[in-house]
């Protein structure tokens, strides 16, 4: 039989087979402390699944990855687990029309992240569990059909350790021992979730009269580790979650359906969260440890929203296959945002949109990877590479253009039929397209064709006119698409022209908006204005393009890009010029002369934080190899001198002073950052946490200043799960062929590493200083990448063709080994040839852009 890898075809087939009437599962979770870890950790898993097949004496199969199964019985006929069960699949033959299928199993306990993962707290010796499952990976955990259209009520119960608390989708009781959850809703087992261990909780509550007079209620509750709880700011979360609660009430006329709503912060995660229908789960460093900016806490409240929206989106209503995962995460992913601007204080929300989320979306749809929103994913490995930045972030940006398209009120209305149809189902992409054309009226299947079935990103370029008196006497956008996906779109757009004032602010004084077809369309509305000194295409943000500008215009921004006085059309304009700087139409020297001359006047925080991490992405990748010490330099400079200059004790003191650790190279720069580690020095205002100093370590650890001892005595004082992988990180980053041999060898050659662990050591292996310590390893990368993928979870699998690419070795030598594997291993599976096509992209975009830096001059 097939390995663990589903194919869409299998479970259509299946699905056309069976309707699954319900699941009783009993795990017994006792094992998870004492014993030792000398082999497999294992749980029992005892499982009952009730279904009909359509065809009497029919064959299928169910699914199960655990190290041994000790009892299958299907209709009361005790079958051979040596015989049916193939380490993923239980083969069932002569199926009856009505069916009981009883499964006892002993599972494992995973240190990916996938499945039950059980975590062990350094600080305190106390064990946590927790599961994560999206895909496919509940049937690590007890025996299932696991597709998303075979939705079907659960029972659980869970023995759990003494003393220990536990909670899943449905309220939980503890009787004679035993934690007992009330019934699911219908819903699809890979949103089915536990949570146990010694989880410090906190609770509250949300009510609501409907509108047809009945209470809605719905118990609260947050947990994180113990040794977390004095950071757990659950007031914040709370507040979020009911403003959330409020915003989904007022606009989707459907109660909250699934009872209460739990949210656990949980180590080792390796996702920013999940949407578990009563038990959401979040990665723990959503905790803050330290101080930390505005951006982290709107980051936060996104996620949050983007969960909850998904209880709608995705839970009570979902996708049949996962070529259909954009119906939920696109969803999401716009309406955490629309959410958090209509109903938190993180009111400047599609800022934080424009610059950082659709930059995502820009980088996935150029790659050669690229696929429309609705993606062909032929099976499971497919599906986990598709949460990516098209089918998030590409498909909320042509969300958002949607309702400008069919209107606010259109849009909600539709999405309040969807829920209404197809409540505890499953859909397709013409069930949300019907129900939009009725409320519209607009031609659902021609947008949908343009922006749901295409893939890429068209180019949007400004072409203006002047008279000899300075008007404008033609103002015409060219529209441009990439060769291999030669696609024009229909765009909504509006066109903003602006100029500097006498007081020297750039502000807009004239704007249209236009529906852009074809390679050039005229704005008519604009002619006769007065000349402008820039022209932003795509302001306010309406699409979904690439911006370009005229040479007028990239001018004005040379001289003056932080006189624009609007944060979105400067965050726009940020935006554009890094496209530009990764196509190689800008020398990466000159971006990085933008940022060291008007990021220290960025008011938004989210926006410095970008242009920071694009500034050093520029210097790594995309600078000419012989400028890159001149350019660090100059970033150094500039952080320090922004750091001191800015306000002591503010946000962006805090941000200037991460990014100068991020890039101090120079002896002076580290001595600063020694100083500033042992007291010795101080910058006025600046407060060096514990989550900063580590900041500070690092650099010192891969320049060679900070030593073995000096990262352990770190680690002495903060003896806790956050600091382990500070310390695992930094001592990864020493300056040492034995150093990077053994962390190499920790990540490749064996699996004792947690998921954490396994991405901070690639983390501290991978620095960018350290390319000759490094270039043995790039050989070594292709021998190896295939036997890994084989051999670990794809989790870990992914983490480590993608972050141990020799990216920062010799480009064309490493483009000719990316491509000599490529045609030498055909047949190597599909997803793990996409993670090295992508790279191998990458790294030709960074070869491209440092010949454009090395000629040094724009060019447009």
């Amino acid at each position: 039989m097939p390995g663990e890898n589903l194919s869409r075809d299998e479970a259509r087939e299946r699905a056309a087979l069976l309707s699954v009437e319900g699941y009783e599962v009993s795990l017994d979770l006792r094992s998870a402390v004492g014993g030792t870890d000398a082999g497999p950790r294992t749980f029992r898993s005892v499982t009952t699944i009730r279904f009909r097949s359509a065809e009497p004496g029919a064959t299928t199969f169910a699914d199960l990855i655990a190290p041994s199964v000790t009892a299958v019985s299907l209709n009361g006929r005790d079958l051979d687990p040596g015989a049916v069960f193939d380490g993923s699949r239980i083969l069932l033959e002569d199926l009856a029309e009505d069916n009981e299928l009883v499964v006892d199993a002993q599972c494992a306990y995973s240190r990916t992240g996938e499945g039950m993962h059980r975590f062990v707290d350094p600080e305190d010796g106390e064990v946590y569990l927790y599961t994560q499952y999206e895909p496919a990976d509940s049937r690590r955990v007890f025996a299932n059909f696991e597709q998303p259209d075979l939705k079907a009520p659960f029972r659980f119960e869970v023995r759990a350790p003494e003393g220990w608390v536990v909670w899943s989708n449905g309220v939980g009781e503890l009787a004679d021992g035993v934690w007992k959850f009330a019934e699911t809703k219908p819903i699809s087992t890979y949103i089915t979730a536990f949570v146990a261990g010694p989880y410090h909780y906190v609770t509250d509550s949300y009510e609501r009269v409907l509108d047809d007079g009945t209470r809605l209620e719905i118990p609260l509750g947050a947990m994180c580790r113990k040794g977390l709880a004095r950071h757990f700011d659950s007031d914040d979360v709370f507040l979020v979650t009911k403003q959330g609660l409020d915003f989904f009430h007022d606009n989707f006329d459907y109660p909250y359906p699934f009872g209460k709503y739990d949210q656990a912060f949980v180590p080792e995660y390796n996702l920013g969260a999940m949407e578990n229908p009563g038990l959401v789960t979040f990665r723990e460093e959503f905790i803050f440890r330290g101080r930390v900016t505005r951006a982290s806490y709107e980051r936060r409240a996104n996620v949050i929203l983007h969960e909850m929206a998904h209880m709608w989106f995705g839970d009570l209503v979902t996708m049949v296959w996962w070529d259909d995962l954009w119906l939920k995460e696109s969803f999401a992913d716009f309406m955490g945002t629309f959410s958090m601007v209509e109903a938190t204080r993180f009111t400047n929300g599609w800022i934080t949109f424009a610059n950082n989320r659709k930059s995502w979306a820009y980088r996935a749809d150029q790659l050669p990877s690229t696929h429309p929103i609705t993606a062909d994913i032929r099976d499971l490995e497919d599906a986990k590479l598709n949460f990516d930045g098209i089918t998030y972030a590409k498909g909320a940006s042509v969300l958002k253009q949607l309702v400008a398209y069919v209107g606010r009120d259109a849009f909600l209305e539709g999405a309040r039929r969807y829920f209404k149809r197809h409540a505890y189902g499953n859909t397709q992409l013409g069930d949300l397209l019907s129900v939009l054309e009725e409320t519209s009226g607009r031609d659902m299947a021609t947008w949908s064709r343009s922006w749901l079935q295409t893939a890429g990103v068209n180019s949007l370029t400004p072409q203006v006119i002047l008279s000899a008196e300075g008007r404008v006497t033609e103002l015409a956008i060219l529209q441009e698409a990439a060769e291999s996906h030669p696609e024009l779109r229909p765009h909504r757009v509006a066109v903003g022209l602006y100029r500097r004032s006498p007081e020297g602010a750039v502000e807009r004084y004239a704007r249209a908006e236009v529906d852009v077809e074809g390679p050039r369309t005229v704005v008519g509305e604009l002619v006769g204005t007065e000349a402008p000194d820039l022209v932003l295409v795509n302001d306010d943000d309406l699409t979904y393009c690439k911006i370009r500008f005229d040479e007028g215009s990239l001018a004005a921004l040379r001289d003056g890009l932080g006189d624009i006085t609007d944060p979105l059309a400067r965050a726009l304009c940020w935006s554009a010029l890094w496209n530009l700087t990764r196509d190689a139409l800008m020398p990466a020297r000159d971006f990085i002369d933008l940022v060291l001359r008007f990021a220290g006047r960025e008011t938004d925080i989210g926006v410095l934080q970008m242009l920071h991490a694009w500034a050093n992405s520029a210097l790594t990748h995309y600078a000419a190899p012989e400028w890159r010490e001149e350019g660090g330099r100059l970033l150094a400079e500039g952080a320090l001198r922004e750091l001191r200059l800015t306000e002591p004790g503010s946000q962006h003191q805090l941000t200037w002073a991460r990014f100068f650790a991020a890039v101090a190279s120079g002896e002076a720069d580290l001595q600063l950052l020694q100083g500033l580690l042992e007291g010795t020095a101080k910058i006025d205002g600046l407060e060096v946490d514990q989550e900063l100093r580590w900041a500070f370590l690092e650099p010192l650890a891969a320049h060679g200043v900070a030593d073995e001892g000096v990262i352990a005595a770190e680690l002495a004082r903060d003896d806790t799960a956050s600091g382990k992988r500070h310390q695992v990180r930094c001592l990864a980053a020493r300056p040492s062929a034995a150093v990077k041999a053994q962390a190499w060898a920790s990540v490749v050659e064996s699996d004792s590493l947690s998921n954490a662990l396994v991405e901070a050591t690639i983390a501290g292996f991978a620095q960018s200083s350290h390319r000759e310590l490094t270039a043995p390893y790039a050989s070594k990368y292709f021998e190896v990448i295939e036997r890994v993928w084989g051999e670990r979870s794809i989790q870990i699998g992914m983490d480590v063709v993608r972050g141990l690419f020799p990216s920062l070795q010799d480009p064309r030598g490493t483009l000719e080994a990316a491509d000599a594997w490529l045609a030498a291993h055909g047949a190597a599976a599909p997803a793990l040839r996409r993670l090295v096509l992508e790279a191998r992209d990458d790294l030709a975009r960074a070869l491209r852009g440092q010949a454009c830096d090395d000629a040094g001059a724009f060019g447009e």
